[in-house]
């Protein structure tokens, strides 16, 4: 956490050329992209169930014994699928449960300043590669960074230069696109949604080795931990939110279902989580370009940021990505396709633009397709600003 008076780095200045390149991957991400997976998917498990239901008969005739000896041969048909999901924005990290002391009117400085990554895409300790998911960590004095496209989980102590590989130093083999990460601090590990490999992992700070698989078979995008130690995954493909008890290891679906719809009981592609005092959840229904909260065992939600219809006006959302509530239960949310962070006050029927805004861009005070965004206790507002491969923060104004 960097108080008042300390020196922070300068923002870095990145080419637009690179970033562009980067662009004409991010229709990977989108909505669009997702529903036409959805398709293909049908289309592929349709032909499987054809071919399964088609045997192939092999008639043997003998002349010699004059019979006719009819044999059923089971071809048995293995068709591996390859499809790499890829992913569209992120999630959040933090002990949701932390209520944040700054005024209802509290505003940032609009200048935000890099304290990970913008040096183009890639590699290297001091480059990230469409990083999606950050957790702020005050007491390590660190941000943990799921480095999605270099496979692999950074950590950046405040003001440093470069990261350390906390996860995934072998890439791929060992960790595969990780879109989100969090802090579990009374076992003092990482949890990461691995969203490749459709599984959430534990991952040890101390010997920076796998701990093993939490939970199976689950196409993750982003989690949250609360304060009892459950975990919260919003899990994309499924359309839903799902609660990991501690100690037990049972699974509860607490919003949406196994089903995409945009009813007050639907998600349509549920990416990024908040939970509150009273744990009620808030989510980025991302392809309804909507949020909306779930109280406690509710079985429907309500709308509290966006409309079903995607677009940039100041009641519209476009992809809507990471999510955080203050203590007014003021919504913030990182507009991905708006290049923005919008706050949407208690009740409110449309936003106002806080960070960004600005146009697709890569200075100081533009974004380019942001994903999670993250507090740190003082407020300032952490962004993780993906096709500028950067992490930016920016500091509470005071003034």
């Amino acid at each position: 956490m960097h108080k008042k008076n300390e020196v922070v780095p300068e923002a870095h200045s990145i080419d637009l050329d690179t970033t562009q390149t980067s662009v004409t991957t991010q229709s990977r991400y989108s909505c669009e992209d997702f529903r036409r997976k959805k398709i293909i998917w049908i289309i592929i498990i349709t032909i499987i169930i054809i071919l399964a239901t088609i045997p192939t008969t092999i008639i043997l005739t003998r002349k010699k014994n004059l019979e006719k000896i009819s044999m059923l041969e089971t071809t048995s048909i293995t068709t591996e699928i390859s499809i790499t999901t890829e992913i569209t924005t992120e999630s959040l990290e933090t002990t949701t449960n932390d209520r944040l002391v700054f005024p209802i009117n509290a505003k940032w400085k609009q200048n935000g300043v890099t304290i990970a990554g913008g040096h183009k895409n890639g590699n290297g300790l001091n480059q990230l590669n469409e990083p999606y998911g950050i957790y702020v960590d005050d007491d390590e004095r660190a941000v943990y960074i799921a480095d999605t496209m270099n496979n692999r989980v950074v950590q950046w102590k405040f003001r440093a230069t470069s990261g350390e590989i906390i996860a995934g130093e072998n890439g791929i083999d060992e960790l595969s696109a990780p879109t989100d990460v969090t802090v579990d601090k009374k076992n003092n590990s990482l949890i990461i949604c691995e969203q490749w490999r459709s599984q959430v992992v534990r991952w040890s700070r101390r010997s920076r080795r796998k701990q093993g698989i939490i939970i199976h078979d689950t196409t993750c995008f982003g989690l949250v931990m609360d304060d009892n130690g459950d975990l919260y995954v919003a899990t994309d493909n499924y359309n839903s939110v799902k609660r990991w008890r501690d100690g037990d290891g049972s699974w509860t679906i607490v919003a949406g279902g196994d089903v995409e719809g945009n009813g007050l009981d639907k998600l349509y592609a549920a990416r990024f989580l908040f939970v509150d005092q009273t744990y009620s959840i808030y989510v980025s229904d991302t392809c309804n370009n909507r949020v909306m909260k779930w109280a406690k065992d509710a079985k429907v939600g309500e709308v509290v940021a966006g409309t079903f219809i995607e677009g940039t006006d100041l009641n519209q959302l476009y992809e809507p990505a990471g999510v955080l509530v203050d203590r007014f239960n003021s919504v913030y949310v990182a507009d991905t396709g708006g290049h923005r962070i919008i706050r949407w006050s208690s009740g409110a029927t449309e936003g106002e633009i806080i960070l960004g805004g600005n146009e697709q861009g890569a200075q100081a005070n533009q974004l380019n397709y942001p994903q999670e965004i993250s507090f740190d206790r003082q407020g300032n507002l952490y962004v993780v600003d993906r096709l500028n491969h950067r992490i930016q923060k920016f500091d509470l104004d005071s003034s």
